[in-house]
């Protein structure tokens, strides 16, 4: 796993309110709070499921990254084929290709004009058919469920008895260390 992964801070603010940088912004966010509620997780946090029918951190870790292939895929105007396939088990890849998906996507909405923005489109394509949802549906889709999500691992690693570092500001976007 590499050591310095993206996404340990949030980077200053652009100048300008442009689409594309508000939603730069949100997957920004996206990317601090998931890198900081999976750092350093111990086997027994990856294991742990606050119900026998609930997933496990991990499982819940898995789908985190298919929410954030989607996000990558929309950032590239590339088709999102289902079922997604090559999904890593182990929690170092799992956790670096999360955030590198991640910050590749919010690297390319940067800068987008409103007209450029409404250009992307969440293309899923199942069995050779296609469903095309507007740039809207990622907002609404995939990013808030991906951030729903990673509140769940910061409840389950407090649960687990492994709570997310102190001095995590996500208001900030900074961390004390």
């Amino acid at each position: 796993m590499a050591q310095d992964l993206p996404l340990k801070s949030i980077p200053l603010p652009p100048k300008d309110t442009d689409s594309g940088n508000i939603i730069s912004r949100m997957v920004q966010g996206l990317g601090y709070r998931y890198y900081w509620a999976t750092k350093d997780l111990r086997q027994e946090d990856l294991s742990f499921r606050p119900s026998s029918d609930a997933s496990s951190t991990l499982e819940t870790m898995q789908h985190i990254y298919e929410l954030s292939e989607m996000i990558y895929a929309t950032s590239q105007k590339k088709n999102i084929i289902c079922p997604l396939i090559d999904i890593p088990e182990s929690y170092g890849e799992l956790r670096e290709r999360t955030l590198i998906y991640i910050k590749n996507a919010e690297e390319t909405f940067a800068g987008q004009s409103a007209s450029e923005v409404g250009e992307f489109k969440l293309v899923f394509e199942r069995g050779g058919k296609q469903s095309v949802f507007l740039i809207w549906n990622l907002l609404n889709g995939p990013l808030s469920d991906a951030l729903y999500h990673t509140g769940q691992l910061v409840s389950f690693r407090r649960t687990s008895g492994n709570p997310i570092q102190k001095g995590v500001n996500v208001f900030l976007g900074k961390t004390k260390e």
